[in-house]
């Protein structure tokens, strides 16, 4: 069967395999098929290494030999919350809400789909050299849509200022 590229219905007649995709360039094993009803796959080397299934999961294969379904950092935000809080590098924090010592509020730049996501982080100060924790804040409003609130805190459980703090935030 030959392959159709039609401005009407795209790309048809040919589904292709992760050996031989249906639309590669000169790399006859690296490129993109079909492997079944409302799914898209990616081959590289021959190998499958991602999908869209047919509910819009992005699987991956991360180099352990089978695809499973790659669950996303929907924001990140490296941070000095110590002084004047201030924004080193972020994915989808717009801004950040300093509520006191070693209480944030971190500002999603786009909403996530529900209040269900997961964060996990680290915080150092310099002038102790001390490592501490980042945790929910323990208020009635953690969490929404449009954000997070986080304290920073030492081993002794008391609020800290850290001018390193990482935080992703996962959905």
């Amino acid at each position: 069967m030959s392959l159709i590229l039609s401005g009407t219905s795209g790309v048809s007649d040919v589904d292709g395999t992760a050996a031989a995709p249906a639309i590669r360039g000169t790399d006859a094993n690296t490129g993109i098929f079909f492997p079944g009803a409302d799914r898209i796959g990616f081959a590289e080397g021959g190998v499958q290494v991602g999908e869209f299934d047919a509910n819009g999961n992005f699987l991956m294969n991360s180099g352990y030999g089978s695809v499973g379904i790659a669950y996303a950092c929907r924001a990140w935000v490296n941070f000095n919350g110590s002084g004047t809080v201030a924004i080193r590098a972020a994915g989808n924090v717009s801004s950040i809400t300093d509520l006191g010592t070693g209480r944030f509020q971190l500002n999603f730049t786009a909403a996530m789909p529900d209040a269900n996501f997961a964060i996990a982080g680290t915080t150092r100060t310099s002038s102790a050299n001390f490592n501490g924790y980042v945790s929910w804040e323990a208020t009635a409003s953690v969490a929404d849509t449009t954000f997070v609130k986080i304290a920073t805190t030492n081993t002794a459980g008391s609020y800290i200022d850290g001018d390193y703090i990482s935080v992703i935030v996962s959905r």
